[in-house]
């Protein structure tokens, strides 16, 4: 992952564009955690709206997004809302962090803040498919 995605840089979130939106898919969740470090989690995403096809670098870090888009975001392991990159232990080999997309079959009727078991939840029997990319990261 380039630096400026990590805590070592500017910490932004990352641009992310997807295509094949499932038919029957109303809105999309996104998870993003660090397998490596026990499933060490780094940015949930949800309540994205289906005609939604990217997440522009740099979304605010606030739990509910109005702007450029509309979506709630929850709190990850590092206890706050919002992204926050990789931030592997120095020494500690190259770690992988997986964004998982998820498209939904209908809205969910959640609150901003939840954590990973709180969200995957929610979305229990609503998951239509899911996609992953993975970013590498060493320090």
């Amino acid at each position: 992952m380039p630096k400026v995605y990590t805590v070592d840089g500017t910490d932004v979130s990352p641009p992310l564009t997807w295509r094949g939106v499932p038919e029957g898919t109303k809105e999309f969740a996104l998870i993003m955690d660090d397998p490596d470090a026990r499933g060490f989690v780094h940015w949930l995403i949800y309540k994205i709206p289906a005609n939604v096809d990217t997440l522009p670098e740099n979304l605010p870090r606030d739990a509910v997004i109005a702007q450029p888009l509309t979506a709630l975001q929850g709190t990850s392991s590092f206890k706050v809302v919002g992204y926050r990159g990789p931030a592997a232990r120095k020494g500690g080999g190259v770690h992988n962090y997986h964004f998982t997309l998820y498209a939904l079959s209908e809205p969910l009727d959640v609150q901003p803040g939840l954590n990973k078991p709180a969200l995957l939840e929610a979305m229990a029997g609503r998951v239509i498919d899911k996609t992953e990319l993975i970013g590498k990261n060493e320090r």
